[in-house]
């Protein structure tokens, strides 16, 4: 038997040839040999064709087949696919700077400025600067304050009102709503007031994102060709932002006096200076009130009245965002942009390669550094 399979495998080889040549007889016959593991055992077993002995090529578990040299260039049965290398497999790799370019071109990506909503923790602090604007036959004017020092500077222009303040927390939630203020001026049968200016100062605090607390006015300011009795006033008093907050920390940048009431000068009181110097914060409060009432018909010895209610309602405060805020923002942007073109792309690959809109080359798929091996009889 032995001398058998010897004879065998040397008429095998001549007709193969020298170890250089694969004539496409032997490929053929060799093909037809190894091409299933039924009719390879059967050839073994008659001894006409010797069994291989490298793990790549026997036993065959699949009719895909690479060069393998054994024995002298016939080619056997290889388990390893192949591969269609695909020209357009570039745009796969070029696909994620595309979507971060696009997501950056688009306006949005990063969050520069954000919102939220807080209601104000708001406090009269019972500071008050009015001033009564009479006809020119009464010398202008009559002023009071809580400052002594502008008193003192008002001379017999001075006229001390009565005044009674009333703060109330509407929902309990122990920030202070709104302010009730009435001022009675007294006056003589032959005053009369055409016009007002009143300075009411309060303590604004903020403490959902940053900590921020100020001092701040509500300035009214109202005026009539006809004398009136009373003046009503029904408003809020709402913040102002030139540029946003911080996103945390503690801000006491306008924490000090609208009005420096320990100055002996007149210039530090005068309307003037105060709305221009407040005017110069980046953050104030203002009072509006689009509807003031101005009622006419005073009794001769009857007083002149103001009467105000000011709310104060939740604030939408513009702050700048932190650092992991807007990273997270970001991401989502990034994500919701690259799902949308995952989805597309996958659409336009099955579209191409199912109608073969473009041509694809089939490769061998090897481990890199692994070459064809020579089989040795």
């Amino acid at each position: 038997m032995a001398t058998g399979r010897s004879q065998t495998w040397s008429s095998l080889a001549n007709r193969v040839g020298p170890p250089g040549e694969r004539p496409e007889s032997a490929r053929r016959s060799w093909r037809s040999t190894s091409s299933s593991p039924t009719r390879w055992s059967a050839a073994t077993a008659r001894g006409s064709a010797p069994r291989p002995r490298c793990s790549c090529c026997w036993p065959p578990r699949s009719r895909t087949s690479r060069p393998c040299w054994w024995p002298s260039g016939a080619t056997v049965s290889c388990s390893r696919p192949l591969r269609a290398q695909l020209p357009a497999a570039g745009c796969a790799r070029a696909r994620l700077p595309d979507l971060l370019s696009t997501a950056l071109s688009t306006a949005g990506f990063w969050l520069k400025r954000s919102s939220y909503e807080e209601q104000p923790t708001v406090r009269f602090r019972h500071q008050v600067l009015f001033v009564a604007l009479l006809g020119p036959e009464r010398g202008g004017f009559l002023a009071w304050s809580t400052f002594p020092a502008f008193n003192r500077l008002q001379g017999d222009h001075l006229r001390v009102p009565l005044v009674s303040t009333r703060e109330e927390d509407r929902n309990q939630d122990g920030k202070m709503d709104m302010l009730h203020f009435k001022l009675e001026l007294p006056l003589q049968s032959t005053e009369h007031v055409l016009g007002v200016q009143l300075i009411l100062t309060f303590s604004y605090q903020l403490h959902r994102m940053s900590t921020f607390v100020m001092q701040s006015m509500a300035f009214l300011q109202s005026s009539f060709a006809v004398p009136g009795s009373q003046l009503y006033v029904n408003g809020e008093l709402r913040l102002q932002q030139k540029q946003p907050l911080s996103s945390g920390g503690l801000d006491v940048r306008y924490n000090v006096s609208v009005i420096n009431g320990t100055s002996p000068f007149a210039y530090d009181y005068d309307l003037t200076h105060i709305v221009a110097a407040y005017q110069e914060r980046n953050v104030t409060t203002i009072l509006m009130d689009p509807h003031p009432i101005w009622l006419v018909g005073r009794a001769a010895e009857a007083p002149f009245v103001i009467n105000a209610v000011i709310r104060y309602p939740v604030e939408v405060c513009t702050y700048l965002p932190g650092f992991w805020e807007m990273i997270k923002f970001a991401w989502i942007q990034y994500v919701s942009i690259l799902l949308i073109f995952l989805w597309v792309f996958e659409r336009i690959k099955r579209f191409v390669f199912q109608n073969q809109v473009v041509t694809t080359i089939p490769v061998a798929v090897m481990p890199q550094g692994e070459t064809y091996k020579e089989h040795l009889s």
